[in-house]
């Protein structure tokens, strides 16, 4: 399991819980907190109706028809009103005055007139000079027919003269309860989904920048190219690590290159050694004095230059090769017109061209533009050229081509099809041997020339390969009809 996973599972469930915790408390606190609301609104009411029913308490004068169609009418009244979505049809107040003995005076509902309530919670505490209140079951056992009952004291003076109670049954309050509930339930559940978004989102940005950070530290440990844009890694902190990764590797594979490369110059520079030491003890030999061994003597010397001349382009390839693969990136990379450069490298190549009379077709197309380094692809180019003229046959053809060519998606490892600058150096000649294929870009694999029998320091494919790479370019050596074919492609985005 994937820490971003973990991490995501950790933070769902603390989400979930501390939702279902917040939403069960509120949700258990709504009912009584309606309950207190109204209870508050009905003390208002009655203490209301207390000091509009004290003058007609004291005159006697509630039994008259004239307040008995006054809450008769109050009770059929229909408001219409709509109250944050609900509609209010019918009043649900029940109001009834007791004397100061506890009997009923007044009902709105004219069904308790002339009954005993001075048991009644309501209205026996009120009498006591206390707070009356009460919460009575319409039907028995249903919860959901419980009325609220609150009195208040009318009084003369100091003296209680009667109550007057004003209920509400819980059924009129349910459509509020269970709207605030339902938006409450809706916006916690929204609030909760947008939690887990979030939480995703996070775990997936973080999963991203872990997965670019881990491929990172895979590529760099497999030696390959793995620059680091400043998109690439995001995160700050995940970014110094990063660098913190390619600083004790550039450390690490500092150590390990040069080593390397000291045992592989000491190993290619034994041959050369070896020649020169020999040629040089022959040159001393007092047998190579005489006169008639002078073509001998200058077949030695010759052997000397040539080795020397093969040490000191062993050196500065390896020099170049070695600067080259230490680059993870380019460092100054500029405009870089391949159409002049390869028709310069023609003009430059021209004399030996003319020596082995190769038949020279030249079709490069103007305008070719790439961003990069001149001199790198310059080297590059030069060793395409040499290479294709130390095979080219004698009075063979050796045609170099550029220009914008669609590269399809199965050329594109699998990508959109689009338009790329590619560069064709073809040289008549011997096919390349199957098992030479596939190591023609190794280093120091050199296949012996037609025409000295001679390899090559076995460098320069090799540099021509780490060139294309730190390009984002494509390099391939094929064989094609009646010779072989060197293809360099370079992206146009590059």
């Amino acid at each position: 399991m994937s820490l971003s996973l973990r991490i995501f599972i950790v933070y769902m469930v603390f989400v979930s819980l501390c939702s279902y915790f917040v939403l069960r408390t509120v949700m258990e606190e709504i009912r009584p907190g309606v309950k207190q609301s109204t209870e508050e609104t009905l003390v208002d009411t009655a203490n209301l109706l207390a000091e509009f029913l004290r003058e007609p308490m004291l005159q006697q004068q509630l039994d008259s028809e004239a307040y008995t169609e006054i809450f008769k009418a109050y009770g059929l009244r229909q408001p219409k009103a709509s109250i944050w979505g609900v509609e209010k049809s019918a009043v649900n107040h029940r109001i009834y005055v007791t004397d100061s003995n506890g009997i009923v005076l007044l009902d709105s509902k004219n069904i308790a007139v002339g009954q005993d309530y001075s048991r009644w919670n309501d209205v026996y505490l009120t009498l006591l000079g206390q707070y009356g209140a009460r919460s009575s079951q319409e039907f028995e056992g249903d919860e959901g027919s419980s009325i609220m009952y609150v009195a208040a004291p009318i009084k003369s003076g100091e003296n209680i003269i009667g109550v007057v109670s004003v209920a509400k049954p819980m059924r009129s309050l349910q459509p509020f309860i269970a709207r605030t509930e339902r938006r409450l339930l809706l916006l916690g559940g929204s609030l909760i989904i947008l939690g887990l978004l979030s939480g995703a989102l996070f775990s997936w940005w973080l999963s991203r920048e872990l997965r670019k950070l881990r491929e990172f530290a895979q590529t760099i440990s497999h030696g390959e190219r793995a620059p680091i844009p400043q998109s690439k890694i995001a995160s700050g902190e995940l970014r110094q690590l990063a660098l913190a990764l390619d600083s004790m590797r550039r450390e690490l594979d500092g150590k390990a290159y040069v080593e390397h490369y000291v045992q592989t110059l000491a190993h290619e520079l034994k041959s050369p050694l070896t020649g020169i030491r020999a040629a040089a003890e022959l040159l001393q030999s007092p047998l190579l004095d005489a006169p008639e061994q002078a073509d001998q003597r200058q077949r030695f010397i010759g052997n000397i230059a040539g080795d020397s001349l093969r040490l000191q382009q062993l050196i500065e390839r390896l020099l170049d090769l070695a600067k080259l693969e230490q680059q993870q990136v380019l460092a100054n990379p500029t405009t870089v017109n391949i159409s002049a450069l390869l028709s310069q490298l023609v003009e430059q190549q021209a004399a030996r061209i003319s020596l082995q009379q190769c038949l020279l077709s030249v079709d490069i197309a103007a305008n070719l533009f790439i961003k990069g380094d001149a001199f790198l692809v310059g080297q590059a180019l030069t060793n395409l050229l040499d290479n294709a003229l130390d095979f080219c046959v004698p009075s063979g053809a050796l045609r170099i081509n550029a220009g914008l060519e669609r590269v399809t998606a199965e050329q594109n490892a699998g990508a959109n099809t689009e338009e790329a600058i590619v560069i064709r150096i073809y040289n008549e000649g011997e096919a390349i041997p199957d098992f030479a294929l596939a190591r023609l870009t190794e280093r120091f694999f050199s296949l012996a020339r037609p025409r000295t029998g001679k390899k090559s320091t076995g460098l320069g494919l090799n540099l021509v390969q780490e060139v294309t790479e730190l390009h984002g370019a494509y390099f391939q050596l094929h064989n094609c009809a009646q010779g072989v074919e060197a293809l360099m492609r370079f992206p146009l985005k590059a």
